[in-house]
């Protein structure tokens, strides 16, 4: 139950019904018995940026904000945190007192998140990280994996020019940051695993609808841990191929979870945790 006094947060797509945000929020609302709603919007594009700019005026605490509209988000904010700016996109807005767009992007975090709490020996300074894809997950990946500690961000991506646009991007904004990405070709991939110490598949490659990761990571050391961000089907080809040959594997619904946690607090005044009866509640909604 909600009364008039309730604080209300939305998440803004195109479309958005897929989106499992509602399911995540609503059941921390619950648990924690907050006088709130959060809701899905259906944003077109083509006014994304009035939509945007209106949730002061609609009096919501602030949203989510999820493709395509994650650029146009960067663009409304009155303010940006430094992980925002160095992502150069927005997935979380916090209405302030006084009415400002504060523009936050949490994918970094949440992904960090999920690797500590699902593999909890790893950590970001044991050696190199390989980073497939260049995509705007893969910037938040790179930025908060190098932010960590990661010593060297290798990148790869099947179109060589984007992974030199995102570095390149982020020179920009985080030249120390940068210096310590190489961008490598698709087909040098393989020897490149050797000296992984995690693997990161940021592409939509062996999503359900998705042809399967056809990287060949056979040099890869055993040490070495292997995450995919994408969680439908939480167990992709990727995964099961490195727990079949004993690499720690971490799937992706972590990510998705702890993400989450900064705009809940933000917008709800309580920090929600994750555990397992949240990832059994998101996975039944399927």
């Amino acid at each position: 139950m909600i009364s008039g006094k309730a604080r209300v947060a939305a998440v803004l797509g195109w479309p958005v019904a897929h989106s499992r945000s509602p399911r995540v929020h609503g059941f921390w609302l619950a648990r924690h018995g907050v006088d709130g709603a959060y809701v899905p919007l259906a944003l077109r594009p083509e006014s994304a940026m009035q939509g945007l700019r209106a949730l002061p005026a609609l009096g919501l605490a602030g949203a989510n904000v999820t493709v395509p509209h994650k650029e146009t988000a960067f663009a409304a904010a009155d303010l940006l945190t430094d992980r925002a700016r160095r992502i150069g996109a927005v997935n979380t807005l916090i209405v302030q007192e006084d009415g400002r767009l504060l523009g936050d992007n949490t994918d970094g975090f949440g992904f960090l998140a999920n690797l500590e709490q699902e593999a909890p020996a790893w950590r970001a300074n044991q050696g190199p990280a390989l980073v497939i894809g260049a995509g705007g997950a893969a910037r938040a990946v790179v930025v908060a994996l190098l932010e960590a500690g990661c010593p060297a961000v290798i990148l790869g991506n099947r179109t060589r020019e984007r992974a030199e646009a995102l570095r390149l991007a982020l020179a920009g904004v985080a030249p120390e940051l940068a210096a310590r990405v190489r961008v490598v070709d698709w087909d040098a991939l393989p020897p490149e695993a050797a000296n992984a110490a995690l693997v990161v598949n940021t592409t939509t490659l062996g999503m359900v609808g998705h042809p399967p990761l056809q990287v060949d990571l056979e040099a890869l050391p055993a040490s070495a841990l292997v995450t995919d961000i994408v969680y439908t089907p939480l167990e992709t080809p990727l995964l099961a191929w490195a727990r079949a040959r004993g690499n720690p594997a971490v799937d992706g619904l972590g990510m998705l979870l702890h993400q989450a946690r900064p705009g809940f607090e933000a917008w709800f005044g309580v920090a929600p945790s994750v555990d397992d009866a949240l990832r059994r509640a998101v996975l039944e909604d399927r």
